[in-house]
């Protein structure tokens, strides 16, 4: 579909929603029209106000044309003079692809790249063009990979895709603006209904009578049977917008695989398949490891480290990227399945630039190293800003002790509960006079229902390696407080807990096995972490 076609389909799909407005309006007006006709007094009178009330959402929905602006993206703009190669890139692509290159260029904290337009006059002028291009996406892409997502994008510059954005936005946030005002109104009336019947209970109860059951079923149905009829349009609006929108990435699919490559393109759209869940998992297990022990990676590194990530890990996500979703794609998803894209990617005749090796996206930036610290100046929040910078090493340790110690901290106060002092040589001696200790100790933990039902031997069986757990992590904390083990940060699997000398570890389990059993020994456990 062209764009003056898909530009007409925007008109009408917007129209309608005018169209449905004044439908209801004309509704609403022929029966005020029969209200005065036929009925006379109080009950003509109720029915005039309830068409106003429900004429109002509708009137405001249809003449409010200011269509509400979201947060502006966070990141961090540059200019030709700051990134001239990575500006003399996107231009020379967007001159292959026979467009207009973008006006501003932002980088951001996303797996992502984007463009936007401000068009005006219902999208019939361009406006400034903006490229949001993500760090963390240029970090797992090569320069040839980064071209073929350069092009898709300037691909939705060519095809006009962005001058139409703001006038099916304007349609979108028009139906939701209307469902939510009847919505509200719906929600305004049953809590009235409510609080004026809790407030009659109230009197009752007063009164010493008994209370009625506080009842609002069908308060707000008028405004809510609207809103149904304006959901059921903005459903046929969203299906029939977002299936423009699928074809439209198809189309632009169709850039990139002319401008960087068959190969290139289906890589590249194989890699983000890979990188999103990367990323996620990188910013949650590492990046933000520390930020409870007050602890930020070195600057930079908050989004610089998914790169050791990616490397440690290359093989695991070896998988993401060859095995892709092939799961139906909703009518109310804005872009195709990214197995069928790639499908229809790799269907296409070889191009033969397959086998040119390239360099890492990233090294298309002045200083990959600045721009990533200027992003967390751009995007982290003041108090994330402000807190401690350390190594990666010493970020893991310090973290994983702070976390093990408030671990702890349930079998410490379960131990000073039964009045013995909280450290480890005081309840192994708690436990030499009085073995039972263990048992009542563990009892003061969480229980699963089994395990509470449970008595005798059987409970015992259940507590035993829930004390035992607990105990390691006392005899943990103790340890990596006072040197005798160190947490050692691995980017290829969890961080893991080093001991000071050969075959501790392997101690270490046999003298708790000793501890937990039907009769303790401490003795082991003493020699190894006390002496």
């Amino acid at each position: 579909m062209g764009a003056s076609l898909r530009a007409l389909r925007a008109l009408v799909l917007l129209a309608g929603f005018y169209l449905l407005g004044f439908i209801l309006l004309g509704v609403l007006a022929a029966a005020d029209w029969a209200t005065v006709t036929w009925l006379h007094g109080g009950i003509a009178f109720k029915i005039l106000i309830v068409s106003v009330v429900l004429a109002v959402p509708i009137v405001r929905g249809m003449f409010m044309l200011r269509t509400p602006k979201g947060d502006p993206q966070p990141g961090v703009p540059v200019t030709e003079q700051q990134e001239p190669v990575l500006w003399q890139t996107v231009r020379d692509i967007a001159a292959q692809v026979g467009t207009r290159a973008p006006d501003e260029i932002l980088l951001i904290d996303e797996v992502n790249a984007a463009v936007s337009e401000d068009a005006r006059l219902l999208g019939l002028k361009s406006g400034t063009r903006r490229l949001y291009l993500g760090l963390p996406l240029m970090t797992g892409l090569d320069e040839m990979q980064l071209r073929a997502v350069l092009a898709h994008e300037m691909g939705h510059y060519a095809n006009l895709d962005t001058r139409l954005t703001p006038l099916i936005a304007r349609g979108r946030a028009q139906l939701i603006r209307t469902i939510g005002h009847f919505h509200d109104r719906a929600d305004t009336k049953v809590a009235k209904e409510r609080a004026r019947q809790e407030k009659a209970a109230e009197k009752r109860l007063a009164k010493g009578k008994k209370a009625k059951e506080v009842d609002t079923a069908g308060q707000g149905a008028m405004y809510r049977a609207m809103a149904k009829i304006y959901t059921a349009y903005a459903r046929f609006y969203m299906r029939a917008t977002l299936s423009g929108s699928r074809r439209q990435e198809l189309a632009a699919d169709l850039a990139s695989v002319r401008v960087a490559g068959r190969d290139s393109a289906a890589s590249a759209l194989r890699e983000l398949n890979a990188l999103g869940p990367a990323h996620e998992f990188y910013m949650d297990s590492y990046a933000t490891l520390g930020v409870g022990a007050g602890l930020l990676p070195p600057s930079g590194q908050v989004f610089g480290g998914l790169r050791q990530l990616l490397d440690a890990r290359s093989d695991e996500l070896d998988g993401l990227r060859r095995e892709l979703s092939t799961e139906p794609t909703s009518p109310y998803d804005s872009h195709p399945a990214l197995a069928e894209r790639v499908a229809r990617i790799e269907a296409l005749p070889d191009d033969g630039r397959g086998a040119h090796a390239a360099r890492p996206a990233l090294e298309l930036l002045a200083s990959p190293q600045a721009a990533l610290a200027a992003l967390e100046h751009a995007v982290l929040t003041p108090e994330a800003l402000a807190l401690t910078r350390v190594d990666w090493a010493d970020l893991v340790h310090e973290s994983m002790t702070r976390y093990v110690g408030r671990s702890a901290q349930e079998i410490r106060e379960a131990v000073a509960a039964e009045g013995t002092a909280p450290e480890l040589a005081a309840l192994l001696d708690a436990v030499d006079a009085d073995p039972a200790l263990r048992w009542r100790i563990a009892d003061r933990f969480p229980k699963s229902e089994e395990a509470a039902a449970a008595t005798g031997r059987a409970a015992r069986e259940f507590t035993r390696p829930v004390l035992r757990r607990a105990l390691k992590q006392l005899v943990t904390a103790e340890l990596t407080a006072r040197g005798g083990a160190r947490w050692q940060l691995s980017w290829s699997d969890s961080a893991t807990l080093q001991y000071a000398a050969d075959g501790f570890e392997e101690q270490l389990e046999l003298a708790l096995d000793a501890l937990v059993a039907d009769l303790p020994d401490t003795e082991p456990l003493r020699k190894l972490v006390l002496v």
